[in-house]
């Protein structure tokens, strides 16, 4: 593989004009296809194999009227302190409101007064109506919300409190400014790197490049594949973070390269044939985790997951041909003014000198492996003792999906849902919606009032509307609200409860039930991520540590890499459960509401982390390798891996970093959430693993971590990540050339 990308490599160096030619014409169709495309509307959204979903279908069947998915709103009222919502003025106020929410926009289909419905308080200080649109939030125009918006602003007035809960209100969530703090930090480390504005340059230039096809053709695609609206938000920030990564580990191997002696069409060739090698299984290790979400079932998951893997296979070959076609046209200029100086102004032979002259230059990099080859146990323990503790509150770990009640107290979804919650109870908030099949019942009217009269007896009932049949009168439609609230634990015991007395219900009636709504299909959304969890973590980590013994020929170092992957993942999740779901140090990250962690966070961690982990392990062991197949000792060849990599890896790891903690600052606390964890475990796995634990177990292992049966080794193909076949082929090269110059 190195020679086929050496070769590649110099190939694009010499043909840079076509190549860059066809990047950016691949950017312009996909730019003119994504402006042509159609608006994407809302993915449609299935759990197939769940309780919920199989609810959901029976109704679209049989009523479809009843499980219409359109956007819907909840218009709460509050009267003055000492009057009620009652009293003639507030009462005329309140359906005034409601026929003006009604005829604000075309897209409602149905809003109802509160005193037709019946929807007011015991104390009647609260009520609230109900409206339903015949669109979904994503397909709500911003006039569609601003009428909506307006109107209860004019409510107001009258001295009504006046809030709006539900989904018509949500718009995509706003993550300000320190997104692009991000994305400086990530310029500034890049700066600082290499030293020079173009080298800096490259890898941000090409990555933008690179998320740019792959964003504009989700969205080209998005109608005819029904990715929807979110699919692209996992391709940007995936493809700008190995985008960025595999630029810079390139154009560092290119200048380390130069500073060797080598032209330049050779170090482009070199660098491609090294670190382009480890680029392509990098890559081959994120499309893994991101195709492996297949595993979940989940649809929407499954195409976010292939769309993401569609971006890292683009950065990979952006890295692979565009890197050094850039390259070309950069000239001298992507070294620092001494470097340019040193290796352009005095011949190829004084740069070959000073580079081979007496013991190399020592960095920090270097420093600290000396330091961790000479301490090993010492450095091992400190890293796996404090990774252990911060992955402590993982015991402690609640999976649930977010509702109203974790958004920030200052939005009008919030105080709905706490003006709800206070005048009529919290399970209010998130009813149950319980679906009976009456087909196999004798008398369908009586199996309805036998399914209505068993759940009432159930625990944390607060109450059961009459059921409601459809047309054919073969299916029952029965509301359940709650004690609790939505997200608590005890509402989910009672869905298990209404699910485990359908035997009883259909032994005693011949109906079956089943348990839908929102609040169920959250459940159920929670404890598919869950059941799958493990499936797709042993999936993921056994592909790539296959992959893995292919790349290092060796069994303890994939092994190791692992291994390590796992702990600072659990010290991931620690550091999210403490803050999010304890609140510790909440104020400082701005979590206004603590709650149960988001259900897809840990398999969405798993398959992001692991990916970038991977990363890292295969940029900066690669090198270790390189450095110990060319004959250096076991220690020594630590040492030289962090001289050419430790920096690098660093400078990688800093401004992913920097990008995932743009997103804490978002105002929606899902988004925050993400941010903070993929922040916090890049942290943890570049830091502490690859950068401590990592050079202190291969110190301990010696030459044993390089061991792999006789057997297996002439078994694995042989793909010469280390480069050790590009000794012949430059030779090769360089005979042609000077037969060329003879001729």
């Amino acid at each position: 593989m190195a020679t086929f990308l050496y070769k590649l490599g110099k190939l694009a160096f010499r043909r840079r004009h076509f190549v860059a030619l066809i990047w950016v014409a691949l950017l312009t169709l996909a730019g003119v296809g994504a402006a042509s495309a159609p608006t994407a509307a809302s993915s449609s959204f299935s759990i197939p194999g769940t309780e919920a979903q199989k609810a959901f279908d029976l109704l679209e069947k049989r009523a479809p009227e009843a499980s219409a998915d359109g956007a819907s709103a909840r218009v709460v009222f509050k009267a003055p302190d000492g009057e009620k919502v009652t009293d003639k003025a507030n009462k005329a106020e309140i359906e005034k409101t409601v026929a003006a929410v009604k005829s604000g926009s075309d897209q409602v289909a149905r809003a109802d007064s509160p005193f037709v419905t019946k929807t007011v308080s015991k104390d009647g200080s609260t009520a609230y109506a109900s409206v339903s649109y015949k669109v979904t939030s994503m397909e709500l125009t911003d006039d569609d919300r601003d009428a909506l918006e307006k109107t209860t602003d004019d409510a107001r007035d009258s001295g009504l409190t006046v809030e709006v809960g539900g989904d018509a209100l949500q718009a995509m969530p706003e993550t300000g400014s320190t997104e692009i703090i991000g994305i400086a930090v990530a310029a500034v480390v890049l700066v600082i790197t290499f030293g020079s504005l173009i080298a800096a340059g490259l890898p941000l230039i090409t990555a933008l490049i690179g998320v740019g096809i792959g964003v504009s053709s989700i969205t080209a695609l998005a109608n005819a594949l029904d990715l929807g609206t979110t699919t692209s938000t996992l391709a940007m920030m995936i493809g700008l973070a190995v985008g960025i990564d595999y630029a810079l580990f390139i154009v560092s191997r290119y200048r380390g390269e130069l500073a060797e002696g080598r032209d330049r069409e050779e170090a482009a060739g070199r660098a491609v044939g090294t670190a382009g090698s480890a680029v392509v299984f990098a890559g081959l290790t994120v499309v893994i985790a991101l195709v492996g979400l297949a595993v979940v079932n989940i649809p929407m998951l499954t195409k976010m997951g292939f769309a993401a893997a569609g971006t890292v296979v683009i950065a990979v070959l952006i890295a692979l041909t565009l890197i050094p076609a850039l390259l070309g046209y950069a000239g001298k200029r992507v070294l620092p003014a001494g470097e340019k100086s040193r290796l352009f102004g005095g011949g190829k032979k004084k740069a070959a000198d000073s580079g081979s002259a007496g013991e190399p230059k020592q960095n920090m990099g270097t420093r600290w492996a000396r330091f961790v080859v000479r301490r090993p146990i010492a450095v091992l323990l400190v890293g796996i003792v404090g990774l252990g503790a911060a992955a402590i509150p993982v015991s402690q770990l609640e999976l649930g999906l977010p509702d109203d009640g974790a958004q920030p107290t200052s939005t009008t979804q919030r105080k709905a849902y706490d003006l709800v919650s206070d005048g009529f109870g919290p399970g209010f908030n998130g009813p149950l919606m319980v679906v009976g099949d009456l087909k196999g019942a004798d008398d369908p009217k009586a199996a309805a009032g036998e399914i209505t009269k068993t759940i009432s007896k159930l625990d944390d009932v607060l109450t059961v509307a009459p059921p409601m049949l459809n047309k054919d009168k073969d299916t029952a439609i029965i509301s359940v609200v709650p004690s609790s609230k939505p997200s608590g634990i005890e509402t989910e015991d009672l869905v298990h409860s209404i699910r485990d007395s359908g035997a009883q219900i259909k032994s005693d009636s011949g109906a079956e039930i089943m348990v839908t709504g929102t609040t169920a299909m959250n459940i159920d959304v929670s404890q598919k991520l869950n059941d799958a969890l493990l499936p797709y973590l042993a999936l993921v980590v056994g592909l790539a540590f296959l992959l893995l013994i292919i790349v290092f020929r060796s069994i303890l170092v994939p092994l190791k890499a692992a291994l390590g992957f796992l702990l600072s993942v659990l010290a991931a999740l620690g550091a999210v459960v403490a803050v999010f779901q304890w609140g510790w140090l909440g104020s400082l990250f701005g979590v206004e509401q603590t709650g149960p962690i988001m259900s897809m966070m840990p398999i969405f961690m798993v398959g992001v982390v692991f990916g970038l982990a991977m990363d890292y392990e295969v940029f900066l062991v690669t090198r270790m390798r390189e450095a110990y197949v060319h004959g250096e000792r076991p220690g020594q060849a630590i040492v030289t891996g962090f001289r050419h990599g430790a920096r690098v890896v660093s400078a990688a790891a800093v401004i992913m970093i920097a990008v995932f903690a743009g997103f804490i600052g978002s105002s929606e606390q899902m988004v925050k959430m993400i941010g903070f964890g993929l922040a916090i475990a890049v942290f943890f796995d570049a830091f502490v693993v690859r950068m401590a634990l990592v050079p202190a177990v291969l110190a301990l292992l010696g030459k044993k971590a390089w061991w792999l049966p006789k057997w297996l080794d002439r078994a694995l193909p042989n793909v010469d990540v280390e480069g050790e076949g590009l000794r012949t082929v430059s030779e090769e090269d360089a005979d042609t050339d000077r037969e060329l110059a003879r001729v």
